[in-house]
């Protein structure tokens, strides 16, 4: 059998579930995934890789019509990743019916020449009648075959695979086997800390949270140190985000580290500021 690899974007409407996908497909956890709306701010390369080739995904901000000016840098960067690409996955969400949101994507990709699974998430809270009502919804909107899936329990994404696979042509294997994201692991680290803080404080904190890995490196017996810093818009969010004698903070770390740990495979003392 001829190996086959190629490029994907997942794209959809905010908290779809892309992420998750990509993370259950992926088998690590390489996208942040908050309850909140644009917390993907960076295009992060997933890779799979299995007997019949290689997968790389392209992860992209969720598309909404823009009202800002950070709104027009993320849909230009969620557009520009739809270029030059092998595979499109347009990702709906089948708690809700084919909606405004959906029907601006779907205008948007229609003149592209690049082949595209539309694939409906969440099937896992639908019951059987609903579930086919919306299976025939998105189909008859979107004008495509719809898979259902459930990105979170991981069912139907076999189904998936196998359709992904079929669309994708002949090709090398880019990426090493055993290498699931081209991102360096301080990027993954920051990452995995601004979804706890994303989690954490929910409406309290606005989108304007930045982490910066300062340092990474091996300390006596093996442990890794890891220092980061965590910069807010204002000082007001400062407090929240430490809390009241620092349980705030606390809590981030040592949710952040569970992950890092399980994501590095070696134990962490993660130093944070704000």
């Amino acid at each position: 059998m001829k190996s086959k690899s190629g490029f994907i974007s997942v794209i959809g409407r905010p908290n779809v579930g892309k992420s998750t996908l990509i993370n259950k497909i992926v088998g690590e956890k390489v996208n942040i995934i908050s309850a909140k709306p644009q917390t993907t701010r960076n295009k992060i390369n997933a890779i799979y890789t299995e007997e019949r080739g290689q997968i790389i995904f392209i992860d992209t901000p969720g598309i909404h019509r823009a009202r800002n000016e950070l709104d027009k840098y993320m849909l230009k960067q969620a557009y520009e990743s739809l270029k030059e690409i092998d595979l499109i996955i347009f990702m709906v969400d089948g708690t809700s019916p084919f909606g405004g949101g959906d029907r601006f994507i779907n205008e948007q990709i229609k003149s592209l020449d690049t082949a595209v699974i539309v694939v409906m998430n969440k099937i896992d809270k639908l019951n059987s009648k609903l579930l086919q009502d919306r299976l025939e919804n998105y189909k008859k909107n979107t004008g495509r075959e719809v898979i259902p899936i459930a990105a979170a329990t991981g069912k139907n994404i076999s189904n998936l695979l196998d359709e992904v696979f079929a669309h994708l042509p002949e090709g090398p294997q880019y990426y090493p086997s055993d290498m699931f994201t081209d991102q360096i692991e301080r990027f993954i680290v920051a990452e995995l800390i601004r979804e706890k803080i994303f989690n954490l404080t929910r409406e309290e904190i606005p989108y304007g949270v930045a982490v910066l890995v300062e340092e990474m490196k091996e300390r006596d017996k093996g442990k890794l140190l890891i220092r980061a810093n965590i910069y807010v818009e204002k000082k007001s969010h400062k407090g929240m985000i430490i809390g009241k004698k620092g349980s705030m903070l606390k809590e981030i770390g040592k949710r952040s580290r569970r992950d890092i740990e399980k994501l590095l495979q070696t134990e962490v003392y993660l130093d944070l500021w704000v």
